[in-house]
């Protein structure tokens, strides 16, 4: 399983095409998702691994990047029910400088994400949901962005644009988020056994445990 999530972190982050990036929306006010509010903001990087073709960055640098991103992004609702993430980085590939251009290397990030109803203690996807989540193109990438951009800011647009694809993500879920008096989510149902899946795509470790959930003061309007 390391040998082939390895080399999908290789191929990824060479290849020559990647989704536009996005603006930066965070100014705007965010769009509705029922009574969110953030609870737990977890980011376990127990495991992952990093492409051969890339920047070294700790577990640490990992973890502080993704939750300021999860933050900056879920912290703006100001709903009355908790939601719990536990964010769990798969793999990475930071582009390093000094490739030659023809090679273009792209930084990509590979991670998986469980979702609580805090109230209930309800996994609401009982199989993690994984995103490949790219830099995106801009004139900073065209030459690969291990020329222009730190490892900093490596980081920090790849956990922008991971928790962008995660809010699109529930955004497609509205059920998980009902409204003042709506019944309470339940969790999803999948046909497929998530036992049948791969180690990739099957939670496993700290991130298949619920996180500690304690009760929290609901903050004044």
């Amino acid at each position: 399983m390391r040998a082939t999530l390895s080399r999908l972190i290789q191929a990824l982050a060479l290849c020559a095409l990647a989704a536009c990036a996005p603006k930066n929306d965070l100014k705007a006010p965010p769009p509705p998702l029922g009574k969110f509010l953030l609870g737990l903001n977890l980011v376990v990087t127990d495991g992952m691994q990093k492409g051969p073709v890339s920047r070294d960055a700790s577990g640490a640098e990992w973890q502080a990047a993704l939750k300021q991103a999860m933050q900056d992004r879920f912290g703006r609702y100001d709903g009355t029910d908790y939601y719990d993430f536990v964010v769990t980085v798969r793999g990475y590939a930071l582009a390093p400088p000094g490739i030659p251009l023809v090679l273009t290397p792209k930084s990509v990030l590979v991670v998986q994400v469980l979702v609580w109803y805090d109230a209930t203690k309800t996994l609401l996807n009982p199989e993690p949901k994984q995103f490949i989540v790219f830099e995106g193109t801009s004139p900073q990438t065209v030459i690969g962005s291990g020329l222009t951009r730190t490892k900093a800011e490596q980081l920090k647009v790849l956990s922008y644009n991971a928790a962008k694809d995660i809010q699109d993500w529930l955004l497609k879920h509205p059920e998980w988020f009902p409204a003042e008096g709506a019944p309470q989510p339940e969790a999803a149902t999948s046909g497929a056994n998530p036992q049948a899946g791969s180690a990739a795509t099957t939670a496993t470790g700290p991130a298949a445990a619920a996180p500690a959930l304690r009760p929290r003061p609901i903050p004044s309007k």
